[in-house]
């Protein structure tokens, strides 16, 4: 082959006997097919027998074959009929008015429910409201309840102890009546057994002098505790009257004059209560009463 010659496509060595051996195969298959179909068509061979009897009879007639029966075809099955569904009718578009009243009833169901809503919601805050309310009231009413008892208890404290205080001063009298008594029996025995003109001041029982007051009103001014209120016009005296049992003793002490200042006063008594027990004049006796005079300002 030359660039010049014409390309030719080369043949497949055995393509003869590839055909002979083709058409062998086809005229084998054809020869089995023609055997097996003739030899399934022929009629079978009857075996006949007979059967001998020793007495002389005529033969039976020989029956005659059987006529083959045409083999029925079976009958194609039939095939299901599918039955197709009606299609529904395509709903022709409402008109106009209609959309409209199916809208407005619509927005009158969705008013409705809100409605509805919204009065469950007010009937619920109500009953809240209520329910607070009452509780509130409760409360209030358990408050006075129990400010009731605790004011009847502190009556009832006050009470006693108001009654304890009376009992405790009527029998602080009782015992400065008592002392005075004695006092006075114990002075009458004096005088009645012949002292002078002098013996009430000798015993004791009589006013005490300027000197002895003195000492006295020193010592009560050392223990009064009184904080002199500034800008005080002038210096108002407070004055008590002091019994004093032979002791020295206090028996008793009475408010003669108010200073005006009540805590003054106070501070006063305190003072006189707390110089007991009282020391015995120059006659070596405790005199039985004597006046006070105090003042703020001459502490």
């Amino acid at each position: 082959m030359t660039d010049h010659t014409p390309y030719t496509v080369p043949k497949e060595p055995g393509g003869i006997r590839a055909v002979v051996l083709a058409v062998a195969v086809h005229i084998a298959l054809l020869a089995f097919f023609w055997i097996g179909i003739d030899w399934q068509s022929e009629t079978p061979v009857a075996v006949k027998a007979e059967i001998w009897d020793m007495q002389a009879r005529e033969a039976a007639p020989v029956a005659p074959p059987p006529e083959p029966q045409p083999q029925p075809k079976p009958e194609p099955e039939p095939k299901p009929v599918v039955k197709e569904e009606p299609k529904p009718d395509p709903e022709p578009p409402k008109p106009k008015v209609d959309i409209a009243l199916e809208q407005e009833k619509k927005r009158k169901e969705e008013e409705r429910k809100q409605k509805l809503a919204q009065q469950e919601k007010e009937k619920k805050e109500k009953l809240e409201k209520e329910k607070a309310e009452e509780n509130r009231k409760k409360l209030a009413e358990e408050k006075k309840k129990q400010e009731e008892a605790d004011k009847k208890k502190l009556d009832q404290q006050k009470a006693e102890a108001d009654k304890k205080r009376k009992q405790q001063e009527a029998a602080e009298q009782k015992r400065r009546d008592e002392a005075r008594a004695e006092e006075m029996r114990r002075l009458t025995g004096a005088i009645g057994s012949g002292g002078t003109g002098q013996a009430e001041k000798s015993t004791g029982s009589g006013r005490a002098d300027a000197s002895y007051l003195q000492k006295i009103g020193a010592r009560i001014r050392s223990n009064t505790v009184f904080n002199v209120p500034d800008g005080l016009a002038g210096n108002p005296a407070a004055e008590f009257d002091v019994e004093l049992l032979p002791d020295g003793s206090l028996r008793g002490v009475r408010l003669r004059k108010s200073s005006g200042l009540a805590g003054f006063d106070e501070a006063v008594k305190r003072a006189i209560e707390r110089s007991q027990p009282f020391p015995a004049d120059d006659t070596g006796k405790v005199p039985g009463r004597f006046t006070v005079v105090h003042k703020p300002k001459d502490q």
